[in-house]
């Protein structure tokens, strides 16, 4: 069997991946909260853990993926105050998006999907629990979870106890015990959604409910817990901590066995923040952008290391995909072996499985086309379609892709054709300044040439 190779945030080194059972291998993400449109860096997570995902099924028989949905929270109570929407139709509505929106990027649904909402008696359970088992304590109509009575907390995250009070992003509440203390349930007010509880009517605080969805549609231990770097502290510290401590868990590892974490998303170098306006959402840039150039955007750095966005990486992501493309279209005649596209091992493939290398991976994905004249173009053709199933790329149909399909319809085919034919005797006569006026009133009209070994080709832009 393919060896596969994680980083581990808990420990901080890569390790080779031992399931717990092979037969099964169980993976879950933290999903988006919705209550506004997905931005790039959600998209990273959803498109890197789609990756993993991927490259686990060609190893493993079966893979059981659960992402989950946080639809109550104190954002999408603001939130829908704010657009006086119901709380339920605002996050329907922001939960449909953001998975068509992911699904335009190449991202298949998990598995499971499950809501916060449908597993608040899960919650209680657990917060009973840790109340039961001396790690949490009710104030004030609050419950808090007592940070010092577990021995483990930090070692995921690597913090002090000053750094963990300083980056917890918790309530101030006059009434905790320990200031780096978090809440497992909170009162509601009688405008706010809440469900009774042996507390009160409250809702839950935000770390419990991964704790619950993740134990109730997997069971412990599960193999990865995977999410954005933002979410090491204190959202994964706090689940560690609150789970163990309700199941009286000797180790961290009776949880989840390793720790999958992605790197930030920068704009142009710079932070994304609504104080300067550069938050990128996916929404808007697939009306402009393809999917499968976004999400190869997205793949384009190691998914450990930050990802800067910009025009240059979206343009190379581009023109890597058109050449890609280009090749298909022109091999469109030569049939492919489908089965092996299905199971065959490649360099592509063992690049992925050494902790999802993306850049060796795309560098082997160019070598297949590069090294085309030592094959047959059929064969060329089958490693990239399988390269390109395992990346999530290479989906669309050529002809559709350059922009062949229907072009009689919308471009004088006629004209174009004359103008090309007027370039290239240009260009033999070596008048190269005609030659080049003819391109731009080409690209004016909206089409885009390339000369070829086979003559000059065109294409909408």
């Amino acid at each position: 069997m393919t060896e596969f190779k994680i980083h581990n945030t808990y420990g901080n080194k890569k390790e080779v991946f031992i399931p717990n059972d092979p037969e099964n291998i169980k993976v879950y993400a933290c999903g988006p909260t919705v209550y506004d449109y997905a931005h790039i860096g959600n998209a990273r997570m959803a498109v890197v853990c789609d990756l993993l995902i991927k490259v686990l099924k060609e190893i493993y028989p079966r893979v059981t993926y659960v992402s989950n949905i946080t639809d109550i929270d104190d954002k999408i109570i603001e939130a829908a105050t704010e657009n006086n929407t119901p709380i339920e139709e605002l996050t329907n509505k922001f939960s449909k998006i953001y998975n068509e929106d992911m699904l335009v990027l190449g991202v298949q649904l998990p598995d499971l999907q499950p809501r916060a909402t449908q597993h608040i008696d899960k919650m209680i359970n657990l917060i009973s629990n840790l109340i039961e088992n001396d790690f949490a304590y009710f104030t004030n109509a609050h419950v808090l979870f007592s940070v010092k009575k577990y021995s483990n907390y930090g070692k995921l995250s690597t913090r002090t106890q000053e750094e963990q009070i300083a980056g917890s992003r918790v309530e101030i509440l006059e009434f905790k015990d320990d200031p780096a203390d978090f809440v497992l349930w909170k009162p509601s007010e009688d405008d706010q959604p809440g469900w009774e509880s042996p507390w009160g009517r409250g809702r839950p605080g935000w770390h419990i409910e991964c704790s619950a969805m993740s134990e109730k549609t997997l069971g412990l231990p599960f193999d990865i817990h995977a999410g954005g770097q933002d979410l090491i502290f204190p959202h994964h510290e706090n689940e560690i901590a609150q789970t163990c401590c309700a199941h009286k868990f000797n180790k961290p590892q009776d949880y989840a066995k390793y720790w999958f974490h992605n790197g930030f998303v920068t704009v142009e170098g710079e932070k994304m923040s609504k104080s300067t306006g550069n938050i990128k959402l996916v929404n808007n840039l697939i009306k402009s952008i393809p999917g499968e150039v976004v999400r190869l955007a997205l793949l384009s750095s190691h998914y450990r290391q930050p990802l800067n966005w910009s025009e240059s990486t979206i343009k190379q992501s581009k023109n890597t995909l058109d050449r890609y493309y280009r090749f298909l279209y022109d091999t469109k005649d030569q049939e492919t072996n489908e089965k092996k596209i299905e199971t065959t091992s490649n360099k592509v493939l063992d690049a992925l499985c050494d902790d999802l290398n993306t850049s060796l991976a795309l560098a082997e994905l160019s070598n297949i086309l590069d090294n085309k004249n030592n094959q047959t173009k059929s064969t060329t053709k089958t490693q990239l379609l399988c390269a390109g199933k395992i990346l999530g790329i290479l989906g669309e149909s050529p002809s559709k892709w350059l922009g062949y399909e229907d072009q009689g319809e919308k471009f004088d085919v006629s004209l174009i054709d004359k103008l090309i034919q007027d370039r290239i005797k240009a260009r033999n006569n070596k008048d190269f300044t005609l030659a080049d006026s003819i391109r731009i009133e080409l690209n004016n009209m909206g089409i885009e040439i390339e000369d070829t070994q086979q003559g000059t080709k065109w294409r909408k832009k």
